[in-house]
């Protein structure tokens, strides 16, 4: 008979047993259980006999992995390990963050939603429709755990470059939180995935008998307003710790729920405000390889939208900090939409547009607006591939000694251009930044490594942050700050191979660096609710979740 060390922690009255603990994500560690744990919980013959260290299962994984023959099948392979085995998943992701990230989130994540009701297996996350209005309240109280204290939610209106894909959209905050989880230790319990299921007006959606969500158009004006107030309502009453991260709201909803709720709970939206501080980070990056201040450039965005307007905005409060007046600083940011140039004599102009509409002549070619405004940076957030044009960023280099040239829009297929055709256009002298990877480029007897301006240097870190001082509000200051000091860790040696961001396996002292910063505003401001450690930065490391190792039990 074996005998129990008397080390082994007695196991809690609730603590489940057998083939239930190893249908629990969060506490199963599959072949990994030791001899005494399997006699203790109930596992033996249960399990293969042989105990398996969690390296080994590492190894079996990421030999999974690689012998797909789809970015789609190790997508989906990986969630189902995400399904069983939590701790194992995050382990995979940290160890393996440059190969995993573009499955598990952009650009593969893209065709995940894509085909979201079709390669369905295992729900994640709460769905809320349109028909639980009046009941969201309780419907929230369904969810298993109690803690939760990041919240990322979509209405599936505005995915990625994708546009409309209803509840299909779901991809996206599961992805986001498990960047959280991954890049700044956020517990996985602690994270809830939230689709708010209005209907949706994609047509071959309506159409698809194995679409997972309500086949009805969209829900608007105040219905809408109505259940969005109503979801705010209940995630305050069920989670009132919670920071709440709005995520791929069409452009209109985006500004106006950011506007009207940041004050209510602590909220943010990625879209705005992470794109403005991963472009800014990005910026600053690049003007330490052009050696120009930051008062010296002009930049033209293509694409007025969430993340054009946010990166504007940034913009503008980073030259405000350097003495800049507001108008002034506003007029180094010019924008051209689906219709040409942002500027004042245009009607119907949106409201988030009318800071950007600049005095000037009509301009309906991105060329030729090039070659007159003369900016120093063509930032693209239009997804529309392929309009930085040979004629484009060729005038812009002409123009330039080291033009910017940011082609952020995702996923890949819709970039505005490669980081190939940007290096070739100039000849190698690009400093090019892009949101979806791109492998390195030689040219000109140097290889070039593009920098990712993946928002995932930042939002982690702004909501480890957050959670740590338990603020009331997310503000805009906090992401200027982060921009900065996800800059201050840019080396020489990134530089110097033309990369403008860090390497991603810094990603979690990255997170660490900016969710000190986050903290220590909401101190200095007044805005947190929990007692300031003597020392934060440890405080913040012992808050992240390490998944290099099973606990004994939860």
């Amino acid at each position: 008979m074996e005998t129990l060390s008397p080390r082994m922690p007695k196991v809690p009255p609730d603590f489940p047993r057998g083939v239930k603990l190893l249908h629990d994500p969060v506490r199963n560690k599959g072949t990994a259980f030791s001899p005494e744990e399997r006699t203790l919980l109930g596992l033996r013959g249960l399990l293969p006999p042989r105990q398996q260290s969690q390296d080994l299962q590492v190894r079996r994984v990421m030999e999974n992995v690689r012998g797909k023959t789809t970015d789609l099948e190790r997508y989906i392979f990986l969630v189902s390990l995400q399904d069983r085995n939590e701790t194992l998943f995050y382990r995979v992701v940290v160890d393996h963050l440059d190969e995993i990230m573009p499955i598990i989130y952009t650009p593969t994540v893209g065709q995940a939603c894509v085909r979201y009701g079709h390669n369905f297996r295992r729900p994640r996350g709460m769905f809320l429709s349109a028909e639980d209005r009046g009941s969201v309240g309780d419907i929230l109280m369904n969810w298993p755990h109690e803690d939760v204290r990041i919240i990322v939610v979509t209405d599936g209106e505005r995915i990625l470059g994708l546009g409309d894909q209803g509840a299909n959209g779901m991809g996206i905050p599961v992805g986001k939180l498990a960047l959280y989880s991954a890049c700044a230790g956020i517990h996985p319990t602690k994270c809830l995935p939230i689709t708010l299921d209005v209907g949706t007006d994609n047509e071959e959606l309506l159409q698809d008998p194995l679409y997972i969500g309500l086949q009805r158009r969209r829900m608007r004006g105040a219905a809408y307003e109505e259940f969005l107030e109503e979801f705010v309502e209940a995630v305050m009453e069920r989670f009132p710790r919670a920071v709440v991260q709005l995520e791929d709201f069409a452009t209109a909803n985006a500004f106006h729920l950011l506007d009207k709720y940041r004050g209510r709970v602590a909220s943010f939206d990625d879209d705005i405000q992470g794109t403005g501080a991963v472009a800014l980070a990005g910026i600053y990056s690049a003007l330490r390889i052009t050696e120009q201040p930051l008062t010296e450039q002009r930049f033209l965005f293509l694409g007025a939208g969430e993340a054009g307007i946010g990166i504007g905005d940034l913009i503008v409060a980073a030259l405000m900090d350097e003495g800049m007046d507001e108008a002034e600083a506003r007029k180094r940011c010019w924008f051209v939409d689906s219709r040409g140039l942002v500027e004042s004599t245009r009607t119907n102009l949106a409201d988030h547009k009318l800071p950007y509409a600049h005095e000037h002549a009509p301009l309906t070619d991105l060329e030729e607006a090039v070659r007159t405004l003369k900016p120093t940076g063509l930032i693209g957030v239009s997804g529309v591939p392929q309009t930085f044009t040979q004629g484009v960023v060729t005038a812009l280099g002409e123009l330039n000694e080291r033009p910017i040239v940011f082609a952020l829009s995702n996923p890949t297929s819709k970039a505005e251009c490669t980081a190939r055709q940007a290096y070739t256009w100039t000849n190698g002298r690009a400093v090019f930044a892009s949101g979806s990877p791109f492998d390195p480029v030689d040219h000109g007897g140097r290889t070039f490594v593009p920098g990712q301006g993946n928002n995932a240097y930042i939002f982690p870190g702004v909501g480890l942050g957050a959670i740590a001082a338990d603020a009331r509000e997310v503000t805009d200051e906090m992401f200027f700050l982060a921009a900065k000091t996800l800059a201050s860790m840019v080396s020489e040696h990134d530089l110097a191979i033309g990369r403008i961001y860090p390497s991603l396996q810094m990603i979690r002292e990255v997170s660490k660096r900016i969710a000190v910063v986050v903290a220590e505003t909401a101190y200095e401001r007044g805005l947190a609710r929990a007692p300031r450690p003597d020392d934060l930065d440890t405080a913040i490391v012992k808050l992240m979740f390490d998944p290099h190792q099973y606990p004994p039990y939860v």
